[in-house]
C-alpha cells in the first residue's frame, strides 16, 4: 500500500494482507480467511489436549467426545458476547441484524465463548464420566493456543486494531477499508493489537507448559492460571483499541466492557488459585474421572483385555464340558481312549 514508517530507507510498518485475500473461492464455495484461522486454532488445541489428557492416564478418545459439545457451544457464546458487547452494528441507527450469524466477518467475544463452551464441557464431560476440572487442566493451554492462532483472522479481516501509534512497528490499514477511523489521515499507522495477543498468549502456552511440569498443577489450577494469564494481558490489550465497544463506567472512570471483564475474571482466578493452593497442601492428586466412574466402570483400552479374559473363561467352560469325569478325573475321553492299552482293559474290567 505504500504506507510505512522509515529509519533511513528501511520500511518497519506491518502491512495488512490485500482485502482479497479476506476470503477466496474454492469451486462454488467461498472459503473465509477468517474462519480458516479459527478452524486451525481448534484443530492445535485438540493436538496439544489429546497429548496432555494421555499424559494424565485419560482416554484419549474422550478428549473428542467433550469438544463435539465444547466446541459448537463456545462459538455460540462467543458470537452472542460479541454482539451484545458491541451492539450497534447490530442494533444501532445503520445495525443489520442479518450480520448477527456472519461470524466468518469477525467478532467472537472471548468470555462467551468460554462461559458456553464450559457448558458443553461439562455436557460432554459427564456424559463421559470424566471430572470438568481435570479436564479444563488439559485443555487450558491449548485454549489459549486456539485464541492466539484465531488473532490472525483479525489481521486478515484488517479489525480490532488499536489507536494510532508512530512506533515502528505501527500496523498499516488500507484506508478504503470499512474499518478505517473516519478524520484520521491515511499514511496513519496502528497499533497490532493482534500481533500484541497472538504474542502474549504463545508466551502463555510456553508459561503454563513450564509450571505444570515444574509444580503438575491439578484439580483446576491449571485452568485459572491460564485464566489470570490471559485476563493479565487482555486489560491492556484491550485498553489500546479503538474499534466501537460498549463503554461502562465504574468508580468513575470509563472504559471498555471488555476492560472491566478481565479485571473481573482477573481478581478472581487469583482468588481461586489462592484457595487451590491452599487445598491442595498434602492432598492426594485428584482423579480423572468421577465417583463411581474409574476406568473398570468406562470405556479404556482394558476393556479389550477384559474382553479376551471372558471369551477364555467361556472356552474353558466349554472344553470343561467335553470332559468325562473317571475316578475323580477330569481327563478328555479322547486323551484317555489315546492312554495305555493295559490301562483301558483295567478300565473294562467289572
Amino acid at each position: 500500500m505504500g504506507i510505512s514508517s522509515t529509519i533511513g530507507a528501511l520500511p518497519l510498518s506491518i502491512p495488512s494482507p490485500p482485502a482479497e485475500w479476506a476470503s477466496f473461492s474454492l469451486g462454488p464455495l467461498t472459503l473465509y480467511t477468517y474462519a480458516l484461522c479459527i478452524l486451525a486454532g481448534i484443530v492445535l488445541a485438540l493436538m496439544l489436549t489429546v497429548s496432555r489428557w494421555k499424559r494424565y492416564g485419560g482416554n484419549p478418545d474422550v478428549v473428542w467426545d467433550v469438544a463435539i459439545w465444547a466446541i459448537p457451544f463456545g462459538i455460540l457464546g462467543g458470537r452472542l458476547y460479541h454482539v451484545f458487547s458491541s451492539p450497534d452494528a447490530y442494533f444501532g441507527p445503520d445495525g443489520d441484524l442479518a450480520r448477527i450469524p456472519r461470524i466468518w466477518e469477525g467478532g467472537l467475544g472471548i468470555w462467551g465463548a468460554i462461559a458456553l463452551g464450559a457448558v458443553g464441557a461439562w455436557i460432554g464431560c459427564r456424559r463421559s464420566g470424566v471430572r470438568l476440572s481435570a479436564f479444563a487442566d488439559a485443555a487450558a493451554p491449548g485454549i489459549l493456543l486456539a485464541q492466539a492462532v484465531g488473532r490472525l483472522g483479525n489481521w486478515f479481516n484488517q479489525e480490532l486494531f488499536g489507536a494510532p501509534t508512530t512506533l515502528p512497528w505501527g500496523l498499516e490499514i488500507d484506508p478504503e477499508n470499512a474499518n478505517f477511523p473516519d478524520g484520521v489521515p491515511v499514511d496513519t499507522l496502528f497499533h497490532p493489537t493482534f500481533l500484541y495477543e497472538l504474542l502474549w498468549n504463545l508466551a502463555g502456552v510456553a508459561l503454563l507448559l513450564l509450571l505444570d511440569k515444574r509444580f503438575g498443577l491439578r484439580g483446576g489450577m491449571m485452568f485459572w492460571a491460564y485464566a489470570a494469564f490471559y485476563t493479565a494481558g487482555r486489560v491492556w490489550i484491550e485498553a489500546l483499541r479503538i474499534d466501537d465497544a460498549e463503554l461502562v463506567t465504574l468508580f468513575g472512570v470509563t472504559q471498555r466492557l471488555n476492560v472491566w471483564t478481565s479485571i473481573l475474571v482477573l481478581l478472581g482466578a487469583i482468588a481461586v488459585l489462592i484457595y487451590l493452593g491452599t487445598k491442595r497442601k498434602g492432598a492426594d492428586t485428584p482423579s480423572l474421572y468421577l465417583p463411581g466412574r474409574e476406568p473398570s466402570a468406562v470405556d479404556s483400552p482394558d476393556d479389550t483385555t477384559d474382553t479376551h479374559r471372558a471369551d477364555t473363561d467361556e472356552t474353558k467352560s466349554t472344553t470343561r464340558g467335553n470332559l468325562v469325569e473317571t475316578n475323580g478325573s477330569d481327563e478328555p475321553l479322547s486323551e484317555r481312549d489315546s492312554t495305555d492299552p493295559k490301562k483301558r482293559e483295567n478300565d473294562s474290567r467289572p
